[in-house]
């Protein structure tokens, strides 16, 4: 069979992907090359470099050197679209891809259950540049179209939600902005771009945090936002004029990270199923926001738009108590507490009920107990159920105080 007929797995393409020879030079991983400035031996290659400085040509080091070239056609080959833009968080991607489309006296749609960064940006970036911000519910459908106006530039989603887990119907989201030649942009990172294909949904630009299961150590900040081939040369030209670049070292072990993408998620996604099952039948608990179960809002679109999941799920207790949540979170000893996820680590977080009072406005959760964010990282399931069976246990020992 032909290259071109040839069905290449996930896997497989994850190996290959960014490893062109161009880029590696006859040895396995492509180099790490550091560079700021490129040193032309005649004219004639000074201005070729300068024409073709927008298509993979070492020009200047804030263009990219070879390591970025890589990275940047490795994640098109796991995402899908035409061009990636790489930024030194996932804040930064998603806050310079929306700048980069829209202006004064715009409009913006945004869900409501975003990342906390994003809706401060749009809340006081976006304001004070004079650009507006609309949020919806993340269990809206058709009903969209209301919510769209005359300057509507950029329909953004989050899918799963951040925090609460709730899976939009992103496909009919994207249908409805499209009558109105509107940019959907999703924030992708929880797919990792490996579960969920943006580009055979609907979507425009998809940005993740590769910080999170792309590097999938815990130590590398980095952003990405591909984008289709209509909206590619503006989102590079205006990232390219904000300054948005990376250390090519990151760039590397990002690339080193994609190499086990497929492999690690399979563990967390595993792993997590456990965990959430058996949390799922604990007496203290009210409910579990894991996208593979049905108690989680949207699951009939998990089943039906991803391949698979992760290990970052919510689940919620039937009551909520300072002293109890703390006495929980105080003797963990296989899950950390910190921000982020995505690594090999567990991770633990709480949100008492009130505290999404300044994080939703039109998406409060429907729940009066403690919810807790955990990450399952790749160590023995059973040590984890054990110590989250410990952390109950003071969890009650406090309630009775």
């Amino acid at each position: 069979m032909s290259k071109s007929t040839t069905s290449v797995g996930k896997t497989t393409q994850l190996i290959n992907a960014g490893r062109e020879k161009k880029w590696t030079h006859g040895v396995v991983n492509p180099p790490v090359q550091r560079a700021s400035t490129i040193i032309f031996d005649t004219v004639a290659e000074k201005n070729h470099a300068t024409i073709n400085r927008t298509n993979k040509e070492l020009f200047y080091g804030r263009r990219g050197t070879q390591t970025h070239f890589a990275l940047q056609d490795a994640m098109v080959d796991l995402e899908g679209g035409h061009g990636c833009a790489l930024y030194p968080c996932g804040t930064a991607a998603i806050s310079n891809a929306i700048l980069a489309f829209v202006e004064a006296g715009d409009h913006i749609l945004m869900v409501d259950t975003c990342y906390e960064p994003t809706r401060d940006f749009c809340d006081t970036m976006l304001k004070r540049l004079g650009v507006e911000t609309t949020y919806f519910s993340p269990t809206i459908g058709a009903e969209i179209e209301e919510l769209i106006q005359d300057n509507t530039k950029i329909l953004f989603v989050e899918s799963p939600s951040s925090i609460t887990m709730e899976v939009q119907d992103v496909p009919l989201l994207a249908k409805v902005a499209h009558k109105k030649d509107i940019i959907v942009m999703l924030d992708n990172t929880w797919a990792a771009g490996l579960h969920f294909s943006p580009f055979e949904h609907g979507v425009d630009i998809s940005i993740q945090a590769a910080t999170k299961y792309i590097v999938g150590h815990s130590d590398v900040m980095l952003g990405t936002a591909i984008a289709n081939e209509a909206l590619w040369p503006q989102l590079r030209e205006h990232s390219y004029l904000m300054g948005q670049c990376v250390s090519p070292d990151d760039a590397y072990l990002a690339l080193r990270g994609i190499r086990t993408l497929d492999l690690r998620l399979k563990q967390h996604q595993q792993s997590s199923l456990q965990v959430a099952k058996w949390l799922a039948q604990r007496p203290e608990v009210d409910h579990v926001r894991h996208p593979e179960l049905e108690s989680c809002p949207g699951h009939e679109y998990f089943k039906r738009d991803f391949t698979g999941g992760n290990g970052l799920f919510s689940f919620v207790m039937k009551s909520q108590n300072v002293q109890a949540t703390t006495a929980l979170l105080d003797g963990m000893k296989h899950f950390g507490m910190g921000y982020s996820w995505g690594g090999y680590e567990s991770l633990i977080l709480a949100n008492e009920p009130r505290s999404f009072n300044s994080l939703r406005t039109v998406a409060n959760p429907n729940f009066s107990g403690t919810l807790f964010r955990i990450h399952i990282g790749l160590e023995n399931v059973e040590d984890l159920i054990h110590d989250l069976e410990a952390g109950l246990e003071r969890y009650n020992a406090a309630l009775t105080k």
